[in-house]
């Protein structure tokens, strides 16, 4: 079977036992701040093991997109040494919500595996949860019964520890034992000598979990104890890339074919052969394979690299791929841009968001390869650097802190230091290495840092929280649960409302704020002031402070009245509506390849990012501003519609962001059919003109292939505008001019003042330079020769810096073999410059950096350069005539 018949066979099979295929939900995770990536099949359904929102159907199939580079589950420094990590992966999964449970997961997992894939029944091994007398959880009798009436062989099951049968989705929420089915892949000689339930969970390259049966039916608290579900689940996850291996009968999942089309074409860009080994150049290869997969999936789901959280998980990933094919395969420019097409074709039945999105994933990748081609040049040159004054100094260990430094500026792996410092004949502090990357982690963790309590539950949630604000500023309602959370700002409550005015922050649009009213009875007993409202999976929560009493407070109110700020509201409504007029003018200005690539929406301003890869023109900015201000005197009426079947709004060339996931009845905004129509959760105004005026504020680059736009709408265009014409009345005021003068005679006032100042600034310069020659004559009569090279250490009077440094170099052009100390108190602050003869470099082992050091010293600074020439800048100007005596002493 190829693999897209194995995947096909897969969700035909679970199709048949009435399940609903759902597609895979995006890489990146969405409203989920315990997740920065989706890493497992179940992370979409989580709402529904928590109780927070109703399936689409009791039991659900599909294939889902899964990547692990971070926090529990990080697989990426195992890829490419083994045959079967993956930093992106497709998860094959069942689920049943509340519906079937182990009886059924097992016979199906069994059916499938043995009659519709043929594995050989004597090759499958099966584990089961042996208990837990810690968290009271006992011996998983009911697995271990029914897998011995379907194998027939208690041989074949196996007793498994909490670490390998007891799942959980972190330190609290749902859990429960699991039940594993791995298969021994190894020649019959191998079976012969060893039998493979011994190498089952040891990590044998051969012997692999293929399918993972998870029984929801647990729930584990914040204290660690664990309490019982009031409805069992069943979450079953098998990794297509092992089944694939398992099934084509290979040794490695990067033999199978869901690899082998990216690795022809690695070979073919590299001039080498991929034979399987564990060499270097193997080991590139795969590395190459598997990451492409992850940064182009990553992209075409709507993340772009870049420094921080998950662009910058991506860019790690791009870098090191590109790092293994520049080290191992020779391939020094761009390269991993050349693969998307080839992936792009072999997922587009599956995974269609690539193909559609190709040329852009490939330009992104592109970019990011020169960009980062042109970093390791400049890593390796001060590699370079490090190496030379290492050997001139004698020592043969780079520092632990210079290692990480270079890996950290640079990106350079701690493993391609030490390989090109073996071939300089060094070696690297690895124990110092690992130390400043774990201080590093440390502090990452503790900036991080946030714990929460339990829920504390005070009424059912019947379906999942109703939003209410679209349509009103306020709301009675019933407090459901409330927990605190401990992080920067300190402790506060989180507060969860039955029904609720308040936006969550989502879609880019900042989450409200407001009060929430306490009653019991007709008495208000309190009042909290909501600090900003955040959606986490399926919840709209209220952040509120911790305050004395609080927890009376919650508990004794039977009702809530929640009211939002409607003015801060109503600003964040005009500039969301603003930003889908500015996404349609932009298509219309730039082309229709642009597409939003991220937002945010607040009552500020509002940021607006797009895929589009040159600077937008001012000619541009102001044709895009000219057609949004145009559609907002239009006055066009909000047409919203409300749980629109997903493929009726498709029809009615409604805009979807790739990276989002959409439910089967989205929610439509338009204003003007032909003009403006978007899938959107947000909150709008009722008609275009309510957003007053439109002004843009900035325009630039986010990362590769992204350009980003700023802009201020209603009061706050107006307060721009009216602060940029008093900064114009001001200037006119200064030059002068008459209040009556356009603004274009301003700008010729200023333009002629600036004309005058770059005239004088001429002669400033040539005068100086005039000074300078003259100084250069009188220090050459001061020359005087010592111990067989010429010698100069003076305190001199330039004007900048850069006329102390090029009298240096003009002195050493006049005086063969001189070595020179200068010192000059400029504008208050003193400087140094050193230069020295290769007499002096070579003979007697100087360098001017060191020596440049060594002197600012006595003016409390510092500074460096090369060996022949080095300047440096202090604080202190009292201490240069003692910076010249030592440098006189040094050159002695």
């Amino acid at each position: 079977m190829t693999s897209s018949e194995i995947r096909r066979h897969f969700l035909d099979f679970f199709r048949s036992k009435q399940h609903l295929i759902v597609p895979s939900a995006p890489l990146v995770a969405k409203n989920d701040p315990t997740l920065m990536f989706n890493n497992s099949g179940m992370a979409q359904f989580k709402d529904f093991f928590l109780g927070n929102g109703t399936p689409p159907a009791k039991r659900v199939a599909d294939t889902q997109k899964c990547l692990r580079v971070s926090g529990k589950h990080n697989d990426l420094e195992d890829v490419g040494f083994d045959t079967y990590h993956h930093t992106m992966f497709e998860m094959l999964g069942n689920w049943s919500f509340g519906d079937y449970f182990k009886k059924e997961a097992l016979h199906w997992s069994w059916e499938l595996l043995t009659e519709v894939y043929k594995l050989p029944k004597d090759r499958i091994y099966v584990s089961v949860f042996k208990g837990d007398e810690k968290d009271n959880v006992p011996f998983d009798q009911e697995s271990w019964d029914l897998w011995k009436e379907i194998i027939g062989d208690e041989s074949r099951i196996i007793l498994g520890n909490k670490k390998d049968n007891f799942w959980e989705m972190g330190d609290t929420g749902p859990c429960g034992p699991c039940s594993e089915i791995h298969i021994d892949l190894r020649s019959e000689d191998d079976v012969a000598q060893k039998p493979g339930k011994e190498l089952v969970n040891a990590d044998h390259p051969q012997v692999v979990e293929i399918w993972n049966n998870v029984f929801m039916q647990f729930n584990r608290k914040a204290d660690g104890s664990l309490e019982e579900l009031p409805a069992r689940h069943v979450d079953t996850g098998m990794g297509f890339e092992r089944l694939c291996m398992a099934i084509q009968g290979k040794q490695s999942n990067y033999d199978t074919d869901v690899f082998s089309g990216t690795i022809r074409v690695i070979e073919e860009l590299s001039g080498k052969k991929y034979t399987g080994s564990m060499e270097k150049q193997d080991v590139a290869m795969r590395v190459i394979a598997d990451h492409i997969r992850a940064v182009s999936f990553a992209i075409a789901d709507g993340l772009v690299p870049s420094n921080a959280k998950a662009g910058y998980v991506i860019r790690r990933i791009l870098r090191r791929a590109i790092r293994y094919g520049y080290s191992y395969l020779n391939l020094m420019e761009p390269f991993m841009t050349k693969l998307v097409p080839t992936l792009a074709m072999q997922f587009a039945d599956v995974f269609p968001e690539l193909n559609a999105q190709r040329d852009f994933v490939a330009t992104v990748i592109r970019e990011e390869e020169i960009a980062f081609l042109r970093t390791l040049g400049t890593g390796l040159g001060r590699l370079d650097q490090i190496i030379g004054q290492l050997t001139t100094d004698g020592k043969k260990e780079i520092p632990g802190e210079t290692v990480f430094e270079l890996n950290d500026t640079f990106g350079f792996p701690a493993d391609l230091t030490a390989l090109i410092a073996r071939e300089k004949g060094l070696s690297i502090d690895e124990t110092g290495f690992q130390k400043a990357l774990q201080e590093q982690k440390a502090r990452s963790r503790k900036d991080a840092q946030a714990s929460a309590g339990d829920w504390i539950e005070l009424a059912e949630l019947d379906n999942k929280v109703e939003f209410v604000g679209y349509d009103q500023p306020d709301s009675y309602a019933q407090i459901v649960k409330y927990r605190k959370i401990q992080n920067k700002q300190g402790t506060q409550v989180q507060v969860v409302l039955d029904k609720t005015p308040f936006y969550a922050e989502s879609g880019g649009q900042i989450g409200d704020t407001g009060v929430l009213e306490l009653f019991n009875g007709s008495d208000q007993i309190g009042t909290l002031t909501v600090l900003d409202t955040r959606k986490e999976n399926d919840l709209s929560i209220h952040i509120v402070e911790d305050l004395t009493g609080i927890d009376d407070l919650l508990t004794q109110a039977d009702k809530v009245y929640a009211v939002i700020n409607t003015s801060r509201r109503g600003l964040t409504s005009s500039n969301h509506s603003a930003t889908h007029l500015l996404h349609s003018a932009l298509r219309d200005v730039l082309g229709t390849h642009v597409a939003q690539k991220g937002s945010y929406v607040g009552p500020d301003a509002l940021r607006f990012d797009f895929s589009h890869f040159s600077k937008v023109t001012d000619e541009q900015l102001a044709e895009v501003e000219r057609i949004v201000n145009e559609k907002i005197r239009e006055d066009i009426k909000l047409d919203e519609k409300r749980n629109v079947p997903i493929e009726e709004a498709k029809a009615l060339g409604a805009t979807a962001l790739f990276g989002e996931k959409y439910g089967d009845f989205v929610r439509v905004i338009t204003f003007d059919p032909n003009y403006s129509v978007e899938l959107c959760g947000g909150t709008h105004v009722p008609a275009t003109g309510h957003i007053g005026l439109f002004k843009f504020t900035g325009e630039g680059s986010v990362s590769t292939g992204v350009r980003r736009v700023e802009a201020k709408t209603s009061a706050g265009a107006e307060a721009l505008v009216n602060e940029q014409m008093a900064v114009l009345n001001e200037v006119r005021e200064l030059l002068k001019a008459p209040k009556d003068r356009s603004a274009v005679a301003v700008v010729k006032a200023v333009q002629a003042l600036l004309e005058e100042r770059s005239a004088l600034q001429k002669q400033v310069e040539a005068l100086q330079n005039e000074k300078v020659q003259q100084l250069k004559n009188q220090l050459l009569a001061k020359v005087e020769t010592v111990n067989g090279h010429s010698r100069l250490v003076e305190k001199v009077d330039v004007p900048t810096a850069d006329a102390l440094k090029q009298l240096a170099y003009d002195l050493k052009a006049k005086v063969d073999n001189l070595a020179v100390v200068l010192g000059a108190d400029i504008n208050g602050k003193p400087q140094l410059a050193v230069m020295l003869p290769d007499s002096l470099i070579q003979g007697k082992n100087l360098n001017a950096g060191q020596v440049v050091k060594e002197l600012a010293k006595n003016i409390k600074g510092g500074g460096g350069g090369q060996p022949f020439f080095a300047t440096a800048g202090g604080s202190d100007s009292s201490g240069l005539d003692a910076a010249l005596a030592q440098g006189k002493e040094l050159l002695g």
